[in-house]
């Protein structure tokens, strides 16, 4: 019997996340990045990308083998688009040919019927499941993220806001202002307590990790999490958005600044974050901040 015969696929719990974390860290320790995004990308790719719009078990399905995990898929993210993340051992094998089918099945099935393509994405080191993904009839399409990269030795810039704002960690009761600041940011469309729900009141939120810039009248102007990969010693931001009435002032690099020295304060040695290749804005901020491009990400996309 094959390996991929032998896969088991079932839902996943928010109980799951801690190992799931664990599992990813040594992954990467032992094949590099080019295969896995930070271990932060798990909460923030469950929880805010899905928005609680399905119970997470039927979007975000884990396989295992021999009681270990094999792989993770978290499916309809945006809405036509899916992750699937495999063991090493398990890299160009039928297995992860097999997980790729079946997420492929399971967004095509859910997403509307208004979007023509399945879509997925790859670092563009990663051969393998390029290969793997031409045989399912996927091809590629666009560039999709630019991953930036900067090291975390040596001194950091003071964090110096515009006169009258303040750097601070979020606090629940922020949320609210949060989902407001994001729906300004990246035209969405949290509510308060849709943002309390799914994110700040699930695994992995730490209000900590939340940095926000607030305006002299108490709203909040710019945001980001950071997250942190102690085995790895790599930081990595997810997301950064500024509310439109305050951008060009200086907040959200203000705010990665005063996350980066958290960040340098725990150990880490390097710090990541990724943009969408056609936001210049955004690219300038982090080059402005010394990180520079390390990959790139491709979108694939097969109809469906």
């Amino acid at each position: 019997m094959t390996i991929a015969a032998e896969l088991t696929m079932r839902p996943y719990s928010d109980a799951d996340l801690p190992l799931l974390q664990r599992t990813f860290a040594e992954w990467i320790a032992v094949a590099g990045r080019c295969g896995y995004d930070h271990i932060g990308e798990l909460p923030h790719r469950i929880y805010e990308n899905l928005r609680g719009r399905r119970p997470v078990g039927e979007l975000v399905h884990v396989w295992e083998h021999g009681g270990a995990i094999a792989g993770l898929a978290v499916n309809l993210r945006f809405g036509s688009a899916f992750d699937v993340f495999t063991a090493p051992s398990l890299r160009g094998t039928p297995a992860e040919l097999e997980m790729l089918r079946v997420a492929y099945k399971t967004t095509g099935r859910l997403m509307g019927r208004d979007e023509p393509f399945v879509l997925t994405d790859l670092f563009d080191c990663d051969t393998t499941r390029a290969e793997l993904l031409t045989r399912l009839g996927f091809a590629r399409f666009r560039t999709w993220d630019h991953v930036n990269e900067r090291d975390l030795a040596g001194p950091l810039a003071e964090p110096v806001p515009p006169g009258g704002f303040v750097l601070r960690e979020a606090r629940p009761e922020d949320a609210e202002q949060l989902a407001v600041a994001r729906n300004h940011s990246f035209d969405e469309d949290w509510t308060g307590d849709l943002y309390r729900s799914a994110v700040m009141e699930k695994p992995g939120y730490d209000p900590g990790r939340e940095i926000v810039a607030e305006s002299p009248d108490g709203r909040i102007a710019a945001f980001t999490v950071y997250w942190t990969d102690d085995r790895n010693r790599i930081g990595h931001f997810e997301p950064v958005g500024t509310h439109r009435e305050f951008q060009r002032m200086g907040l959200a690099r203000a705010a990665m600044l005063y996350a980066m020295r958290r960040m340098a304060e725990r150990g880490m040695t390097t710090v990541t974050v990724n943009h969408n290749a056609e936001n210049l804005p955004a690219a300038g901020l982090y080059a402005s901040l010394g990180f520079v491009r390390r990959h790139e990400t491709y979108g694939f996309r097969k109809p469906y």
